[in-house]
């Protein structure tokens, strides 16, 4: 028998109604509906003289069940009865918060009448992330208790709001330490002995000074500065608005109105089709649940670069002492240096204060003696691309690694297997690829080895979540999920330049769909040498095509000199950071072109160079779901939104193939092997991508059991 969401306790005249709904009491259908039974036994009870409404767990309320979107027309008509039932039961109603108050969470607590929060609870309404816009009277009471400018901030946001700021703002009314209930009843004993009228905030009206004259039309110019293709944002700016000028009734009436559009909106689908995605990762098929986890306690960083002082920053930023080694000691104090700039950096932004960078760094030290590393329960490996060189790193940490320790390779695209092997304790051996810059990147590969143990796995999935990442988990393949799917785009790109497009041409288009940059910023930003050297590795190891111009443009660029940003010539010429046309590349890839036999065109469209950049992509990652690559379809649009930055509003590139149909994304496939031809095999089309063409079907479509099968 399932157990009630909600219950009701009397203490003397006060009624206590407590919410329990794990994990993190989701205002569902179960709790509205038990919310209405309990409001509406106490509307018939002249012994109650208080209502007090909290929540049994980690949190209060923190949102809607979002999986009852899709059914909601537009939205649950028993949210405006509970809410109705509130604000007319004639007696006053306070909300105790822990944790975090968000959403329809918020919304509950804006409908009673006053609001109790523990020191450490948050309050925010986020629905803006998905694409949504709060469809509770968010809009119209927040700005009635908070002013417009203050409300509009939030919303547009979606940011967290410490309690102490709240209580600051007149969203809170006393925030409090200690036991939260008992500070709640007083605080309602004390409101009852004042004789306090009930006030509502839906019958306050905004105050005029949180007004500016232009402070609707600066938010729709900001708005337009920065396009994302999110519908809600424009919609909060007018339902603000509309709690500034028009009576609660008809503010509420036209929130409800946009609520609708952008639940309907295919952009809102996509958001939330993220949201799912996102907390799908971390569930591994065949992974006892509960497997116990293996303690990691101190970290072990090889390599003080860039990504290895990225790395240590996650660990130290989540409280975990971290040890660098490095081969010099200007290396080491150079890497150091850069992690305590990065700190100062965001210090001056306001972020964090000087003692936390003392504390940071504290956590921090730097080593020349890989016996350091002796006791730490993870060592990452963060030198250069080289597979003899991390084969040589691992060798000398299986002499010098306690037994249980957790080796993991930062490998963007090498064997995680070879390096398995060159440590010697395959099972503790996995990979941690990070994105750069890598501590701020949310995304995380892990690199599941053939012979990883299920502990280890799990260990690292969670130690991602504390470091505040998005794990991802991948088999084993060259360039992993990210990398592999990325190498179609990138080989795509760099012949579209041989055939006449411009690097500005190509970037423009593949920005107009909504990536931040195009692929020839990217490489320029990232060091075309980098990327050059890596094709040189792939062609020690006999994994690069027979195609002669394979990468072409890329290595003579790097036999040039011309690494990108960093030397102020690649793709492009650098003004500062601007980038600015170079005639010289198009000479470069003429040149380059006529020796490859490959004609010149000027008929090229931005759509087909985004069905050539991204149709061969998507292809990709069919045949990776094929071999059990990934999981599922979710935890590729995952790994690309953010790894690569492709559009959340798009959903990821399969979620965006299933829009456009995947009938048609084949059919253009066949179109450019006939157009360009298919001598490399570059437009064979995935056999899971033609059946569920030939079924009518999506990757979304894609049933456990034939997910589980391509595991085997």
């Amino acid at each position: 028998m399932e157990k009630n969401r909600v219950t009701l306790e009397k203490r003397g005249t006060f009624a206590l109604v407590c919410v329990d709904n794990p994990p993190v009491n989701a205002i569902s259908r179960d709790v509205r509906a038990g919310l209405i039974t309990v409001l509406r036994q106490i509307a018939v009870d002249p012994d109650i003289a208080a209502i007090i409404l909290y929540c049994a767990g980690r949190t209060f309320i923190a949102g809607a069940d979002i999986a009852e979107f899709a059914s909601m027309q537009p939205l649950a008509a028993d949210i405006h009865e509970l809410f109705d039932l509130i604000e007319n039961c004639g007696r006053p109603v306070v909300a105790a918060l822990h944790g975090t108050a968000l959403g329809g969470g918020l919304e509950l607590a804006l409908v009673c009448n006053f609001r109790v929060a523990l020191r450490s609870a948050r309050i925010g309404l986020p629905e803006v992330r998905l694409g949504l816009l709060p469809g509770g009277g968010g809009t119209q009471r927040l700005p009635r208790l908070a002013g417009a400018k203050t409300a509009l901030k939030i919303i547009l946001t979606g940011v967290q709001v410490p309690a102490d700021k709240a209580l600051a703002l007149g969203i809170i009314d006393e925030v409090v330490d200690g036991d939260l209930l008992e500070a709640a009843i007083a605080y309602t004993e004390r409101v009852l002995s004042a004789g306090c009228t009930l006030r509502r905030a839906s019958a306050l009206s905004v105050n005029p000074d949180s007004v500016s004259a232009d402070l609707f039309k600066q938010a729709r110019q900001a708005l337009a500065q920065r396009p994302n293709g999110n519908p809600a944002p424009a919609r909060i700016i007018t339902c603000v608005e509309a709690a500034v000028t028009q009576p609660f009734e008809q503010g509420m009436a036209t929130e409800q109105r946009l609520f609708a559009e952008c639940l309907r909106s295919p952009a809102s689908a996509a958001l939330r089709h993220r949201f799912f995605a996102e907390r799908e990762v971390t569930k591994i098929p065949g992974l006892v649940v509960n497997l116990p986890l293996r303690p990691i306690q101190r970290v072990g960083v090889v390599g003080a670069g860039t990504m290895g002082g990225g790395i240590a920053m996650n660990f130290v930023n989540a409280g975990i002492p971290v040890v660098i080694v490095e081969a010099s000691q200007a290396a080491l104090d150079r890497g150091l240096s850069i992690v305590r700039k990065n700190y100062e950096a965001t210090a001056a932004k306001g972020r964090i204060t000087g003692e936390q960078i003392k504390q940071y760094m504290g956590r921090l030290s730097g080593s020349l003696d890989y016996a350091d590393l002796a006791d730490c329960d993870l060592v990452i490996e963060a030198v250069f691309e080289d597979m003899e060189l991390k084969k040589r790193v691992c060798a000398q940490l299986s002499k010098i690694c306690k037994p249980g320790a957790i080796i993991a390779s930062n490998t963007s695209t090498l064997d995680v297997d070879v390096l398995a092997e060159a440590y010697g304790r395959s099972a503790n051996v996995l990979g941690m690829h990070f994105f750069s810059p890598a501590n701020v990147m949310r995304l995380l590969e892990v690199v599941r080895g053939a012979k990883t143990a299920p502990d280890v796995l799990a260990t690292v999935v969670k130690l991602a979540r504390t470091i505040g990442k998005v794990p991802v988990v991948s088999g084993m393949c060259h360039g992993f999920i990210g990398n592999r799917m990325a190498e179609s785009y990138l080989r795509e790109s760099e012949r579209l330049l041989l055939e006449g497009a411009t690097p500005q041409q190509v970037d423009a288009a593949v920005q107009s769909l909504g990536m931040p940059m195009g692929p020839f910023r990217m490489l320029d930003m990232a060091g075309v040498d980098v990327v050059a050297k890596v094709a040189l590795e792939q062609g020690k190891n006999g994994l690069l095509p027979l195609d002669p111009c394979y990468q072409a443009v890329v290595l003579k660029l790097m036999e040039l000199g011309r690494y990108g940003q960093k030397s102020g010539r690649g793709f492009y010429r650098y003004e500062g950071r601007t980038p600015m046309a170079d005639p010289i590349v198009g000479k470069i890839c003429t040149e380059l072109a006529s020796r490859h036999g490959i004609a010149y065109r000027d008929d090229i469209s931005a759509q087909e160079i985004i069905e050539r950049c991204f149709y061969p992509l998507i292809n990709e990652a069919a045949k990776i779901l094929e071999e059990g690559i990934a999981y599922r379809p979710g935890d590729i649009d995952v790994v690309w939104i953010n790894g690569y930055g492709f559009p959340d509003y798009l959903g990821g590139p399969l979620f965006w193939a299933d829009t456009l149909g995947l009938a048609n994304i084949a059919a253009r496939i066949d179109h450019y092997a006939v157009q360009l031809g298919n001598a490399y095999g570059y437009w064979h089309r995935a056999a899971l991508l033609m059946r569920l063409a030939d079924q009518g079907r999506g990757f979304s479509d894609l049933t456990a059991d034939e997910l589980n099968h391509a595991h085997g």
